[in-house]
């Protein structure tokens, strides 16, 4: 403590000039108690994080009168800042400056480090301070104050250029103290209340992931809804899943992604050590994806951070999970990895037990085939052979010959009949075959299995050896978007004819050689402001393949109807 010379010579003149000193200080306090209760009002106000930030930011520079306020919110790790919330530099002022603070080094790093109020006169005297990057407003007067959240460090609050051209004196030092103790519990009620927020958005996702499993519907679209949910939950670049391929490795069998990434089918192969540990049940976290040395493929050049988690329930492990964001983005926070890591888990369980329903379903197939066999040869064979009998046995008695010839065409009948209805127990019998049909023989099913809903049978032409050229990957996002184009013009079209053409012959606009389904139809066309989610659907399959799918005029006169064609490499 400094004493003035004078002060020792008379304590009691001392004494009192201090008692004036402090009661100045009261009076300038009281007097600005109501800006502050105003301003711990404000404060409190709302629940969401950012906008609280926002808003701390703008009433501790009006409760101080600075023309500059801002909050760098500390990162998990204590090393640096994660966020950094600004008010009073415009958008043209933060573009020229660039990217902002990190928190490694400069005044800033230090206030870190070492959390205490700091009042300065002018920064760039402090020895901490590190200089502005270029564009950066000029600043002089300094106060910074640490903001404590449940007796943790969250982050500071700056203020600088007090609009008067004043120093901040001890009475602004004392509002803004007791401004961060109340900021302090305004963000965490909002970070309880973001938290809050962010658990009901994985659990209604995990709860969407079960039912499109447990649909009974196809299985890829299936993956693809993990895919979707699981890059929207973690706010990344894009939702990848994986399972094992045949070769070794992971192949990539759904992709989810705001741009066009051709990478379906793609394997990560088994050297890779990410892929290891997937397969050991580890979840593997990148803080950049690109530069990571254990991947080892070309698929992750554009990501930066990363989480890429196992599929797994009950100590089996399904395939893979991948949430990465772009390069540059902030990183995964632990209470997200817990969360993404959660419902990955909960995709797995869901996928074991689509799995076992899609077998109890098989089974009943089965059982139901094994009874209608059993049920031909012991009634209708049976019956089909007294009924023959009976047939010879009045040929036999008959005296017209015309009548002789025709009960015996008829009794040869009866024999092929016989004949084929044995055929047909042992097909069924035998089970459905394991060998995949070809495209040709799964276009022609799909047309059949159409024409039950629709009432009448789409017409068909094919094109080219598309049995033999076009890749299993390819013929099944054909088939799936065929599924869908038929599903739509069943719903939606009111048609009375589609066309459904399937072309192995195409050359796509790279040069590639390439296969082009279309199916056109006759019907009312697609309504404006109608739903459109079908065809988002089909765009990106086959942009998932590197093709293309549009949507032009149908086949009908006057060219209504709707016609939808869809490419994709071979």
């Amino acid at each position: 403590m400094n004493v003035d010379p004078e002060d020792s010579k008379d304590p009691l003149e001392a004494a009192t000039r201090a008692t004036r000193s402090l009661q100045g200080l009261s009076t300038e306090l009281t007097a600005r108690v109501p800006q502050l209760l105003e301003a711990m009002r404000s404060v409190g106000t709302g629940l969401e994080l950012h906008s609280t930030l926002d808003r701390i930011c703008e009433t501790a520079a009006e409760l101080a009168n600075a023309r500059y306020a801002a909050i760098g919110v500390v990162d998990e790790e204590g090393m640096g800042l994660s966020d950094f919330v600004t008010y009073g530099v415009g958008d043209t002022v933060a573009e020229r400056i660039g990217h902002r603070p990190d928190g490694h080094r400069g005044l800033l790093g230090a206030l870190i480090h070492d959390p205490a109020p700091v009042k300065l006169a002018d920064l760039s005297s402090d020895p901490r301070f590190a200089g502005f990057p270029a564009g950066h407003p000029p600043m002089r007067t300094f106060l910074g104050v640490p903001i404590r959240v449940q007796g943790e460090i969250f982050g500071n609050l700056y203020l600088t250029e007090k609009n008067d051209g004043a120093e901040f004196n001890d009475y602004d030092l004392h509002m803004v103290r007791v401004l961060a103790t109340e900021a302090g519990i305004a963000i965490g009620n909002a970070r309880l209340y973001e938290a809050a927020r962010q658990r009901e958005r994985w659990i209604d996702g995990s709860v969407a992931v079960t039912t499109a499993l447990l649909s009974g519907g196809d299985a890829d679209d299936a993956l693809t809804v993990v895919a979707e949910q699981a890059r929207r939950l973690a706010d990344a670049a894009a939702g990848i899943v994986m399972l094992p391929a045949a070769e070794g490795g992971l192949e990539i069998v759904a992709v989810s992604s705001a741009q066009s990434v051709n990478s379906l089918g793609a394997v990560v192969p088994v050297e890779s050590p990410v892929v290891a540990k997937l397969l050991a049940g580890e979840a593997v976290f990148m803080a950049d994806a690109a530069t990571d040395p254990r991947v080892i493929t070309r698929l992750a050049a554009r990501y930066g951070p990363s989480m890429m988690l196992p599929l797994q329930s009950g100590g089996r492990v399904l395939g893979a999970l991948a949430t990465p964001r772009a390069r540059g983005a902030r990183q995964f926070s632990e209470a997200e990895r817990t969360l993404a890591t959660q419902f990955a888990a909960q995709a797995a369980l869901a996928l074991i037990m689509a799995e076992a329903q899609r077998d109890r379903e098989r089974l009943a197939v089965y059982e139901d085939r094994d009874r209608i066999a059993r049920d031909l040869h012991d009634l209708v064979i049976q019956r089909l052979f007294a009924t023959g009998m009976m047939l010879e046995g009045a040929q036999r008695r008959s005296e017209v010959p015309a009548v002789q010839d025709g009960v015996g065409k008829a009794v040869d009948e009866l024999d092929v009949t016989i004949q084929e209805i044995r055929t047909a127990i042992f097909a069924l019998q035998q089970g459905p075959a394991e060998a995949p049909s070809g495209l040709r023989t799964r276009v022609l099913r799909e047309i059949n299995m159409a024409a039950v809903p629709l009432g009448f049978k789409p017409g068909h032409r094919f094109h080219g050896p598309v049995d033999t050229v076009v890749s299993e990957l390819t013929g099944k996002n054909l088939i799936a978007a065929l599924r869908e184009a038929l599903s739509n013009a069943f719903r939606h079209a009111q048609a009375s004819h589609i066309d459904v053409v399937v072309d192995a012959t195409v050359k796509l606009p790279d040069g590639r050689d390439g296969v082009r389904l279309t199916v056109a139809d006759d019907g009312v066309g697609i309504p404006s402001g109608g739903r459109r989610s079908g065809l988002r659907n089909l765009a990106r399959r086959a942009e998932s393949l590197g093709g293309m799918s549009i949507c032009e005029p149908g086949i009908g006169e006057d060219g209504q109807g709707t016609t939808v064609r869809w490419e994709a490499p071979l």
